[in-house]
């Protein structure tokens, strides 16, 4: 096989486990606000994107002024 097929089919897998990555998060974010959406209330907002945390941002509390 070819350096160049090589190549070639590495991205091409590669693309396909995103594709399939993406869809499956997807999937699982949409599930989880349509059980959210069933029970009738609004939930806080680190229960319904329990992956979004701070990430290395300081949690201030007050008032704060943009940068």
């Amino acid at each position: 096989m070819k350096a160049t097929n090589k190549i070639i089919l590495a991205v091409a897998a590669g693309a396909a486990a995103g594709i399939v990555f993406y869809a499956w998060r997807r999937h699982k974010s949409s599930r989880m606000l349509r059980q959210v959406a069933d029970e009738g209330y609004e939930t806080a907002h680190d229960i319904l994107f329990p992956e979004k945390r701070f990430k290395g941002r300081r949690l201030r509390y007050g008032a704060v002024l943009p940068k």
